[in-house]
């Protein structure tokens, strides 16, 4: 489900990869009319593993839910100078660009000729323009030397691409304090958002650099271990695997009596001298702390691990794969307002995520799926360029812009 608080701000897209698709996304959920630029055909991403049997790209489709989609064909001139249209075409909620693509045809400074007041976030690799990935960026963290056991000699790869992600969020973010900058003094912004700095700032804002700079250490390699705090995960009876997490005092407590083990352990802290009320206490105990409970844990089904740790309201989850979690739990389904039935041309019927931001009192409106590529060119051109019919049907005569009849998973 969608919000309409930026109704009726108007965003164009031109982008490829995660990061600038999910800014573009999480625009677009809070009631943005976000306009995504494609090549015709699709660009570098459009046939991103997995796919459907039709050739549609389930990553893509799931990263471009809610927007409109025009077909032009960027590397002709025309086709640069619609995009540029697009861009800088007048109106208050107009002239905001999200982009990745760092060609000088897009740069900020070329459309505030254009229109001076012009909003641009473009998302770099690194600072200096230069290429990086998720991935190339993950690796310099120090996070693969510590992730599962790992060491700087055996690093572990995060799966989860988390520098997309939150850059994604910070671009959503940046785009909307420019367009209020732009409301109150009429005033243009030139944003430039690096993966690598998002990567590097959020280490220094958690205190990692700083651990390393001043006391000069890095994060150990502790398993699945919480770092600072008590966190493990245990074995059942039955097979299955929870985490359990007792990082404040209250979820110590609660964890201490689900289990019963109130004596052991506390005559396990009197033996090692600490207090394990302390979040640092059971960090240094952690082992011990672990070794302790896991036979609670393996004497009892998930069934009755759960009934004594929700009774006591303990923090935990269980292990499970995506289909398990479809089956299993209700976060991730129906049941749940933050998702809702979808039916995306070319995937079929399935569970389609909304905004995750419940706001009380506002309706919320139903996701539109993904395009196919173009299915909007025309209305586009038409409702933001005033085109007339003659002049849209002769680019495409000249085969700068197409409609969805050239998505490539349509049938010939």
């Amino acid at each position: 489900m969608t919000h309409s608080l930026l109704k009726p701000l108007r965003v164009i897209e031109s982008s490829a990869f995660i990061a600038a698709p999910l800014a573009g996304l999480t625009l677009a959920q809070f009631g943005a009319d976000v306009i995504r630029v494609d090549l015709i055909g699709g660009g570098i991403d459009y046939g991103r593993l997995p796919l459907m049997p039709s050739g549609r790209s389930l990553y893509w489709t799931g990263l471009n839910k809610g927007k409109r989609s025009i077909a032009i064909d960027i590397r002709k001139p025309e086709g640069r100078e619609l995009v540029r249209a697009l861009v800088t075409a007048p109106g208050p909620d107009a002239g905001v660009l999200l982009t990745n693509i760092g060609t000088p045809w897009l740069a900020h400074a070329s459309l505030a000729q254009l229109r001076p007041d012009v909003i641009s976030c473009t998302i770099q690799g690194n600072g200096d323009g230069s290429t990086a990935v998720d991935y190339t960026v993950h690796c310099a963290t120090g996070y693969p030397a510590v992730t599962g056991g790992a060491t700087p000699q055996t690093p572990v790869n995060q799966v989860l691409p988390a520098w997309d992600i939150a850059c994604a969020y910070q671009a959503a973010f940046a785009v909307l304090a420019a367009v209020n900058h732009r409301q109150r003094t009429g005033q243009g912004t030139d944003l430039k958002l690096a993966l690598s700095d998002m990567a590097f700032t959020t280490l220094s804002h958690l205190g990692v650099m700083a651990e390393a700079e001043l006391l000069g250490q890095d994060r150990p390699s502790i398993g699945n271990h919480i770092y600072g705090a008590f966190g493990h995960d245990f074995a059942t009876a039955d097979g299955q695997r929870v985490m359990m997490a007792a990082v404040s005092a209250g979820q110590w407590t609660a964890l201490v009596r689900a289990t019963g083990l109130e004596a052991p352990l506390a005559e396990l802290a009197r033996r090692q001298g600490r207090r394990f009320e302390d979040e640092t206490g059971r960090y240094e105990g952690r082992d011990a702390i672990a070794a302790l409970l896991a036979p609670w844990f393996a004497a009892r089904p998930l069934t009755e691990v759960a009934q004594a740790l929700d009774a006591h309201k303990a923090c935990w989850g269980t292990y499970r794969t995506v289909r398990e979690l479809l089956a299993h739990d209700a976060r991730a389904s129906l049941a749940n307002p933050v998702f809702e039935p979808g039916d995306s041309p070319g995937v079929g019927p399935h569970l389609v995520a909304g905004s995750a931001v419940r706001v009380g009192g506002q309706p919320r409106e139903a996701t539109a799926p993904a395009p196919l590529l173009g299915t909007h060119t025309d209305e586009v051109l038409h409702e933001v360029l005033g085109l007339d019919s003659g002049a849209i049907g002769r680019l495409h005569d000249a085969a700068v812009v197409a409609g969805p009849a050239s998505d490539p998973s349509q049938p010939l």
